[in-house]
């Protein structure tokens, strides 16, 4: 079915207009040209039928939206807050500073949040019904190899110079006095809003800045949301009772409970961070460089070093080695590499292992690192021997897809869907 498309305007201008209806969910023109510009800032070659694509997966998006609607596929709140505190931590560290980020687009963090969050919420609800509908999706060998052989030779893709990379990390942990100043700090506060003094404030002027522009009140969270050390304190609380000083992964804490709704709750902190100081920073290199020699006189080989001592436990359970995040295989292209990696292998020689350096992880923290340059793959087109990983990830991906596209042409029909007569060429609903 068709519709006129009905449009945003102001004094008569018009700002912006629905193309696509699916049940309560709209697409607007100015999203189609968003993801358009997107495919062609990417790389995508833009085709004769490039927007009807793109409008295609936007329809896509919304129909998973409504049937997780029909279906009860929910995410909670307090995941969606979660996931954009891990990706505000993210920009944080990208751009330097909250105070550079805010600058840069002119609005707080808690803006910030709040901007995105129907956006956020809506990915994570999109994630979760193509997980219900792909999950159980596996590919045999043999399917990855009539895949590749059916792709033409000169369509076969070719890959950048790729690295077998791995790493061992300590994370510089602080020693007891400067944890026990915090602590002390934290008891002096505790005392003085015992004494009557106001916890918003007092967090406001001393907490982190993620923590301080809320006054430190978290909000509702459901059991099992937080850290275990803060959640295990705030639920032995009484209503209104604040803790003692307690330590987690991001510092430590000065806690109290404000409200119990059944499986929920409500708490607010005081949260400063321990950071270590050059001896704490010091030490973790004299440990790495320590390991780094056992490795050199052959008492124990990389792999198991970096499963006993490497603070990374990702990477640790790979015997240190790096993955790529999208085919899971360990070889990584040169440009996936971040400039500081990518200019410390490039002054090693294969099997070199570097000496220990401080590097910034994602969140911005300071750690110290061990490189492990094993080998590397030259430029070359696909071929199964040295891309399974790549090539069999691709076939899966076309198998996903052949599964959400037979999925769309079922459930379209438990939805109304309908698309602007300016858009009926793109031959969507059929």
């Amino acid at each position: 079915m068709l519709l006129t498309s009905e449009t945003f305007s102001q004094e008569g201008v018009i700002i912006d207009e629905i193309i696509a209806k699916v049940d309560n969910h709209i697409v607007l023109k100015s999203e189609l040209e968003l993801a358009y510009l997107d495919l062609l800032t990417r790389g995508q070659l833009a085709g004769s039928n490039s927007r009807c694509k793109v409008l295609e997966n936007l329809i896509v998006s919304k129909l998973l939206l409504a049937k997780a609607e029909i279906d009860s596929v929910i995410v909670v709140d307090a995941q969606v807050e979660a996931s954009l505190s891990n990706k505000m931590q993210y920009f944080i560290s990208q751009i330097g500073s909250e105070e550079r980020l805010e600058e840069y687009y002119g609005k707080s963090i808690e803006q910030f949040k709040e901007e995105l969050k129907e956006q956020e919420k809506e990915q994570m609800t999109i994630q979760r019904m193509q997980s219900r509908i792909t999950n159980d999706v596996t590919i045999t060998p043999a399917k990855v190899k009539k895949f590749f052989t059916n792709i033409p030779h000169d369509s076969l893709p070719y890959f950048s110079k790729e690295v077998s990379l791995g790493q061992i990390t300590k994370i510089p942990e602080a020693g007891d006095k400067i944890k026990n100043e915090i602590k002390a700090r934290l008891l002096k506060l505790k005392q003085r809003i015992e004494t009557g003094e106001d916890f918003n404030t007092l967090s406001r002027e001393n907490s982190e800045p993620i923590t301080a522009r809320t006054g430190g009140e978290l909000g509702w969270m459901r059991r099992g949301n937080l850290v275990a050390e803060y959640e295990a304190t705030a639920l032995s609380l009484e209503v209104d009772e604040i803790s003692n000083p307690v330590e987690s992964q991001f510092g430590i804490h000065l806690i109290q409970l404000l409200e119990v709704r059944g499986n929920e709750f409500n708490s607010r902190h005081i949260l400063i961070s321990i950071i270590p100081n050059e001896k704490d920073i010091r030490k973790s290199m004299d440990e790495l460089d320590s390991i780094r020699n056992l490795i050199l006189l052959d008492s124990i080989t990389f792999e198991k070093a970096a499963k006993d001592f490497s603070d990374d436990k990702i990477t640790a359970a790979n015997g240190g080695f790096l993955l790529d995040d999208d085919t899971g295989a360990p070889w990584i292209s040169v440009e996936k590499l971040d400039p500081t990696t990518f200019f410390t292998i490039d002054t090693m020689q294969v099997g070199n292992i570097s000496k220990a350096s401080v590097f910034q992880t994602e969140t911005g923290d300071n750690s110290v690192r061990i490189l492990f340059y094993k080998g590397f793959v030259k430029p070359h087109q696909a071929n199964l021997d040295q891309d399974y990983q790549k090539i069999r990830q691709a076939a899966l991906s076309a198998k996903k897809s052949k599964i959400l596209n037979d999925w769309f042409n079922k459930a379209r029909f438990d939805v109304f869907i309908n698309i602007d007569d300016d858009y009926s060429f793109c031959n969507i609903l059929n």
